[in-house]
């Protein structure tokens, strides 16, 4: 995969993402540690930065930018991921789930750095 597509599908992945915390914010909502405040709030300002992102992205001219944007927002979120195994670790099915998603971070950061370098 070029950095051309790989911009493209980091930037589609953040655009469905960003668009979900608006059309079904309550699971998103689940997930942000209570003691950040108003999870409504943060849940539409992380969408609103996913789409911010996903725009960056595809856009060679702010790419560069939007790659270094999407990496800091994949570790700004890492706290939710974590929250969400503690919160979920009584039901099987959805701590394994959320344990898995914990390792999946780290190739999103990475790509997002790599877009930012190739930009």
């Amino acid at each position: 995969m070029n950095s051309t597509q790989r911009a493209a599908s980091m930037a589609a992945l953040l655009g469905v993402a960003g668009t979900m915390h608006f059309l079904r914010p309550a699971p998103f909502d689940a997930i942000v540690p209570p003691q950040l405040g108003d999870r409504r709030l943060i849940t539409y300002a992380s969408g609103v930065a996913e789409l911010g992102c996903a725009a960056l992205l595809a856009v060679p001219a702010t790419r560069r930018a939007g790659g270094v944007c999407t990496a800091a927002l994949m570790l700004a979120v890492y706290p939710a991921n974590i929250y969400s195994v503690k919160r979920y670790w009584h039901r099987p099915t959805a701590r394994t789930i959320t344990l898995a998603r914990l390792p999946l971070q780290v190739p999103l950061v990475r790509t997002a750095w790599r877009i930012a370098r190739e930009a």
